[in-house]
């Protein structure tokens, strides 16, 4: 078992014990439905568990407003990064993807940290 599997499992089993539950919310391409004139997006849930925080008032700028949240998941958990077009739900509550950072070891990723806006 090389490092990067090792330091994944220990981010796992961290994330897994003081993590609360959320899901991950994978958006694609939608289609468009000739009946009503919309189009309609496809979505894909992954149940993950997650460390949910506040940003912290350094870290507000262009981007990044107060009253961001910071979730930090396991990248073994998902099947791929999630990205900006991609949503998390929290106890019903849908939250909007801003910024995406991965920690990698030996170009394995490791965990992923969103900024996410209600």
């Amino acid at each position: 078992m090389g490092l990067a599997q090792k330091v994944g499992n220990a981010a796992k089993t961290v994330i897994s014990k003081f993590g609360g539950d959320v899901t991950v919310r994978y958006v694609s391409a939608g289609s468009y439905d000739a009946t009503t004139g919309e189009i309609v997006e496809g979505t894909s849930d992954t149940d993950v568990k997650g460390v949910l925080e506040d940003v912290g008032v350094r870290e507000v700028n262009e981007l990044v407003q107060q009253g961001d949240k910071r979730l930090t998941v396991a990248a073994t958990d998902l099947p791929s990064a999630p990205g900006t077009k991609d949503r998390v739900v929290i106890s019903t509550i849908v939250h909007q993807i801003i910024r995406v950072e991965t920690t990698e070891q030996d170009n394995t990723a490791i965990t992923h940290e969103l900024i996410l806006r209600a």
